[in-house]
């Protein structure tokens, strides 16, 4: 199989996260028989210091003719002063509407190696396997008029809350097929008691779930999720909201498998040009210390083998090539917990690299810890 992958470094750990998640997917190639072509791409800070824009045509044209897309992160101190349409995370809404990338997937899975480095109970998040489904380019973040203004001569600020109906109802209906090879039960998060949106959304849903009988469908308000994803989180299967809610959400439920370093996504288009990433940010205070938890990306790099190529065995030798790590005992700064070996960005990667090679299962650095 050969396939084009366009990979945008971005900002900050980007770089190393990327770079590591590229040498997995070659390990990948190798090992299956595959070849992968990279080429890559400017967004972000990084594209704004170098072009004056945080999102270059040239990039966009690389994306378009790639057959996925790998992103790192984008953002920092740096450019958090600068005008709206110079600020990196502008970058990363315009590629999501230029690319059409309309639902963001975003797993959560225990991890029981890892059970230590989440601040709640063994017992409440062992065996918690939930996805958030995230309407991606609608909502507050796209919404027009989003502007500084003055209100009887006062200074004010207006952002606005836009969706369309069949935006919502192409999420709800996604969330509803993923359910179905799941465990048939669909979380739908509004804030119906409250707002408009919330109210056409809770609407759309249950027109939706007429189509699916064998799915459950329950409405949750957005407060009370986050109270449950705390107190309960393994009542969830499939929890599908609005852009805003999800992206609270999501980082909230980062907390159940111990770190956002853990937690990959997919961001799906109608065409079928992908994009795949981690939802950390940038993390500009550890950029090029070789510190950053790289097992997001590359985990995000299993789900571009899964969803964009059809390679189920290759995303599942990823996949269980970190949980073999993981049981090992190794770990970045950001899991670590008492015996645990800690070891850097590169080494992380190598030891990943190490178990989808069918190398020894205990590596070089293994012994450095003996």
């Amino acid at each position: 199989m050969l396939k084009k992958i366009a990979v945008l470094p971005g900002d900050g750990i980007g770089k190393e996260v990327t770079k590591g998640a590229v040498e997995i997917l070659e390990a990948v190639a190798e090992r299956y028989g595959h070849s992968f072509q990279f080429e890559y791409g400017k967004i972000g800070g990084i594209a704004i210091d170098e072009t004056g824009s945080p999102l270059p045509d040239e990039t966009l044209e690389i994306c378009k003719k790639s057959d996925a897309v790998l992103l790192g992160a984008v953002g920092g101190p740096k450019w958090d002063q600068n005008p709206p349409q110079l600020r990196p995370e502008t970058g990363l809404l315009k590629i999501r509407k230029e690319l059409n990338l309309y639902a963001n997937l975003r797993p959560i899975t225990y991890y029981s190696s890892l059970s230590e480095a989440s601040p709640l109970r063994k017992e409440i998040i062992e065996e918690v396997d939930f996805i958030i489904v995230r309407e991606l380019t609608g909502g507050l973040y796209f919404g027009k008029p989003s502007q500084r203004t003055v209100h009887h001569g006062k200074e004010a600020v207006v952002d606005t809350l836009f969706y369309q109906r069949d935006e919502i109802k192409r999420i709800v209906e996604l969330a509803f097929q993923l359910a179905r090879s799941r465990r048939q039960k669909v979380t739908s998060v509004d804030k119906a008691n409250v707002l408009e949106s919330s109210r056409l959304w809770r609407e759309v849903a249950n027109e939706v779930a007429k189509d699916y009988p064998d799915v459950e469908l329950e409405h949750m308000l957005v407060d009370n999720a986050a109270m449950q994803l705390i107190r309960n989180p393994k009542q969830f299967d499939v929890v599908v909201t609005e852009n805003m809610f999800g992206d609270i959400l999501s980082d909230e439920a980062s907390v159940l498998t111990g770190s956002l370093g853990m937690l990959p996504s997919a961001s799906l288009s109608e065409t079928g040009l992908n994009l795949y990433e981690p939802i950390h940010g940038s993390a500009p205070d550890i950029a090029g210390m070789n510190y950053a938890n790289p097992l997001a990306t590359i985990l995000s790099a299993a789900a571009m083998l899964r969803l964009s190529f059809g390679l189920e065995e290759e995303a599942e030798a990823i996949e269980k090539a970190v949980k073999e790590v993981l049981d090992l005992g190794f770990r970045t700064r950001d899991i670590s917990s008492q015996g645990s070996k800690v070891i850097s960005t590169s080494e992380m990667v190598a030891e990943v690299k190490a178990a989808i090679l069918d190398q020894e299962a205990i590596s070089n650095i293994m012994g450095a810890y003996a």
